[in-house]
């Protein structure tokens, strides 16, 4: 660090910067010095930064979140049950095939051959699963959803649509195959 105590870089930038390379390259594919060639950073600035890989991958993650701000909010916000794990998996399907950004989706991508990071992204993905079980439990109580709808179940079988779709975006599947895929998806919700 220069005098003063301050960063001689963007630590917002750079962290933008190991977002995309870690969704792009996944978590083991993804060297310190690919890290800071592509931030343009020192290793030590690096390590005094975000510690660890595995601490800056925590930090991606979060500002990953972060990137997607409000996305499984404002679907899970739909009237009914169903409209809202169409509107999430549709969304997710934006999010996955945007041009100009990786396709899929990091929290997959990251994660398909990596087990040391397992916990990071398992923490992740339960926010969000939690979100959907909290989402059809109020559907039950409004009785948008019939009495007795297993909503854990539900819940994963939604998200494991939503990672399927991630994973058929990361191989390049038509955005708008993808689109269809979701809404064949949310028909498995119980309609009111």
């Amino acid at each position: 660090m220069p005098r003063g105590g301050k960063r001689a870089f963007d630590e917002q930038a750079a962290l933008d910067v190991a977002v995309e390379l870690f969704w792009r390259q996944g978590y083991q594919g993804t060297s310190i010095a690919d890290l800071t060639e592509a931030m343009d950073i020192r290793p030590p600035s690096l390590y005094a930064a975000f510690g660890n890989k595995r601490q800056l991958f925590a930090r991606v993650l979060d500002r990953y979140a972060e990137m997607r701000c409000g996305l499984p909010g404002e679907a899970l916000a739909q009237p009914t049950a169903r409209e809202a794990a169409l509107r999430l998996l549709t969304s997710l399907v934006e999010a996955y095939t945007t041009p100009g950004r990786p396709r899929g989706c990091l929290t997959v991508q990251a994660g398909l051959a990596s087990s040391e990071i397992a916990d990071l992204l398992a923490a992740q993905r339960e926010l969000v699963r939690r979100a959907v079980i909290d989402r059809f439990e109020r559907a039950v109580a409004e009785r948008d959803l019939p009495t007795g709808t297993d909503c854990a179940a539900l819940a994963r079988y939604v998200l494991v649509a939503a990672e399927g779709l991630a994973v058929q975006a990361a191989t390049g599947a038509p955005r708008e195959e993808l689109m269809n895929a979701a809404a064949l998806a949310a028909q498995a919700v119980p309609s009111g």
